[in-house]
């Protein structure tokens, strides 16, 4: 994060999220004030509380994809939330401290994970020596004479050339037999979601406790079986306890929770209709208040303090206002960005700009066939035009229309490509009339491409 300046944030974004530059700029200084507290003195340090955003824009201009791709690139826990699946404490549904209990999980995920890969190479030949145990058992010898040392000494030979043809994948077509381990309880299946996790139990360590985990005898192939042996002997060189803490650690200290729709949840006055607070609504706002402000929740990994984790909310606010939010809850949220709609210009630059634009995820599609696309202005000025006027007639889904107008545009080629195949391709303006006439003017046929 040292050398991830706020304007380095805001352009790694502008590689895949066109304009809304100031949402981007928001969340750009968010990111770089989590590390500078992380510089400050530790008793400034617990004082500085994080600036949570509420990104306010119709859906599909790149709320969600502002908070996942920020955090993709500071390598932090992240959780996408929708606030509508919540229920306050007490009622059938989750609460709102499950998604902590979530990005606990991410997080610890994550850490194993990075982990894993760090012990990789050393599992690996501990793996190819538990299977050449497998492949070539050791012979018992007379503990003296000479037949002890000339036997040894001949199944050391035997094995290394044995290891030679392992390692050149001259033996995958063989099978061995090896025992898997099951790792999860069908009893933690039965428990979870039942409240018990709100005390903090580890239920798999639980339950692996009183009824042992088991193995099963298995005939695999020998690439499959290195894999397996690989991913059992990479679980013993983990310090679970080290990578837990970790875990809990960075979900504490660099964790973003991502809540969509929280619109859905914000009361306008008079919507209870004077028979109290919603549970859905008013009530997951009130639960959702200490969580934002900064609590401790019980995990199965241990406790986690929220002070510091950075909540994003994003909402349509079609229907209600953030002002319709409680007034607590709004102050928790300071920093308030309003994302702006797509017009054809943005059509445009995003079908060709981003490190992931449409154009280019479909020619790397068609190339894999044979197929050679190429995708004219005129025809982008087009498209965008269309996107454009299909948006207004209808529903206003934002960029996410692209998808279903590439798709109905290439229909035809994706299908016929592997009989057509090598060829090459120019999508034209009059190409994109062709294929989309009836859709642009259609009412029926737009309802249809929702």
């Amino acid at each position: 994060m040292k050398d991830l300046t706020p304007r380095k944030i805001v352009k790694e974004l502008d590689k895949y999220i066109i304009g809304q530059d100031q949402a981007k700029r928001a969340v750009a200084i968010a990111m770089r004030n989590r590390w500078r507290r992380r510089k400050v003195e530790p008793e400034m340090r617990d004082e500085v509380a994080p600036k949570n955003i509420i990104l306010i824009g119709p859906t599909g201009v790149g709320k969600t994809e502002i908070a996942r791709r920020l955090s993709n690139l500071t390598d932090a826990p992240f959780l996408k939330v929708e606030a509508s699946k919540y229920t306050e404490v007490g009622y059938v549904g989750r609460d709102v401290e499950s998604m902590i209990r979530d990005l606990v999980e991410v997080s610890v995920n994550r850490v194993r994970g990075r982990e894993r890969k760090r012990v990789e190479k050393q599992a690996a030949l501990k793996a190819e020596d538990a299977l050449l145990d497998l492949l070539l058992p050791k012979p018992s010898y007379p503990e003296d004479g000479e037949d002890s040392a000339g036997g040894l000494d001949s199944y050391n030979r035997s094995r290394e050339k044995m290891r030679v043809k392992l390692q050149a994948g001259e033996l995958d077509g063989r099978e061995v037999e090896l025992t898997v381990e099951q790792h999860s309880n069908p009893m933690v299946q039965v428990f979870s979601g039942s409240g018990i996790e709100h005390m903090g139990f580890d239920l798999q360590n639980l339950f692996d406790r009183i009824s042992p985990s088991k193995g099963t005898e298995r005939k695999v192939k020998i690439e499959e079986a290195m894999k397996i042996l690989t991913g059992q002997q990479a679980e013993k060189l983990l310090d679970r306890e080290k990578t837990t803490r970790t875990g809990l650690d960075e979900a504490q200290e660099s964790g973003i929770v991502f809540i969509d729709e929280l619109d859905k949840v914000a009361v306008k006055t008079g919507d209870s209709g004077g028979k109290g607070p919603d549970i859905s609504r008013e009530g997951v706002q009130r639960d959702l208040l200490p969580i934002v402000e900064g609590t401790t929740v019980s995990t199965r990994h241990g406790s986690v303090e929220t002070d510091h984790i950075l909540f994003v909310a994003a909402g349509a606010f079609h229907m209600a206002k953030p002002s319709d939010l409680i007034p607590e809850l709004q102050g928790r949220f300071p920093i308030r960005v309003e994302l702006s709609s797509l017009g054809r210009e943005e059509f445009e630059r995003i079908m060709v700009e981003p490190k992931n634009a449409l154009t280019k995820q479909y020619r790397a599609l068609l190339d894999t066939e044979g197929v050679k696309v190429k995708f004219r202005k005129d025809a982008i000025n087009e498209l965008a035009a269309i996107c454009e006027t299909v948006n207004r007639k209808t529903q206003n889904i934002g960029a996410r229309r692209l998808y279903t107008i590439f798709e109905k545009l290439l229909e035809d080629l994706l299908f016929e490509a592997p009989d057509v195949a090598p060829t090459s391709v120019t999508i034209t303006a009059e190409y994109v009339k062709e294929k989309l006439a009836d859709v642009a003017q259609d009412e029926d046929l737009n309802k249809y491409i929702l």
